[in-house]
């Protein structure tokens, strides 16, 4: 598959995150089953030796279903294990930086809160944006400013005057509920966590997610 071809599986992003119910790869299993075709390994205060195997097996899984495999902030793994890209925070590596070391047939998004980031991140040759929080959520310590709907459409407007083309992920407490008025807001797609994990049965929960943006039902 062509870095292309990996980009437009990002309409729909899954993100994992510990939780007691189930393991990461278990997660990610149940986003694929449900049709999710994108996941991020994000395993915050775990140390390289442990996230290793688990991006391993992640990588494999998401090969057998045609899904795009990034890892969130570990470069030097991304770049190990050939996953098809890596996700940065405001704290990780520079873009620019991860540019030069990946080399561009790798996947690299960078997160957003303001449209300043999102200029950084487009003149750094970022692929994609991470942009939120929509609203408060647990799944993240040391949360930005909430952007709600208002935050992204003036982003989205901004970009759009600014000629910039760049596909802009909503990301941060969005519940199903919410995917409508986020995708109206004029956002390229979303990505979901706590979601998915929290409901009774996560892989008809995706299904749900996928139908309604698909179908808007």
């Amino acid at each position: 598959m062509m870095k292309d071809e990996k980009l437009k599986n990002g309409k729909l992003q899954f993100i994992t995150h510990y939780t007691e119910r189930y393991s990461y790869l278990d997660a990610a299993h149940m986003a694929l089953e449900g049709g999710c075709r994108w996941v991020q390994l994000r395993m915050k205060d775990t140390s390289m030796e442990d996230i290793e195997p688990v991006a391993l097996e992640m990588q494999s899984l998401c090969r057998q279903y045609g899904a795009t495999f990034i890892i969130d902030d570990h470069v030097e793994l991304a770049g190990k294990l050939h996953a098809d890209g890596v996700h940065l925070g405001k704290k990780d590596m520079p873009i620019a930086d991860t540019r030069r070391i990946l080399g561009k047939e790798y996947i690299i998004g960078g997160t957003a809160n303001t449209l300043e980031d999102v200029l950084q991140h487009y003149e750094a040759g970022a692929d994609y944006i991470g942009c939120g929080p929509f609203r408060y959520t647990t799944t993240k310590k040391n949360l930005s400013p909430i952007l709600g709907l208002e935050g992204y459409t003036a982003i989205i407007r901004r970009m759009q005057e600014a000629d910039i083309h760049l596909p802009v992920v909503a990301i941060g407490g969005i519940t199903i509920a919410d995917i409508p008025a986020v995708m109206q807001a004029g956002v390229s797609g979303i990505a979901l966590s706590g979601t998915v994990l929290h409901a009774d049965n996560p892989t008809k929960e995706m299904r749900r997610i996928i139908s309604l943006m698909e179908n808007g039902e």
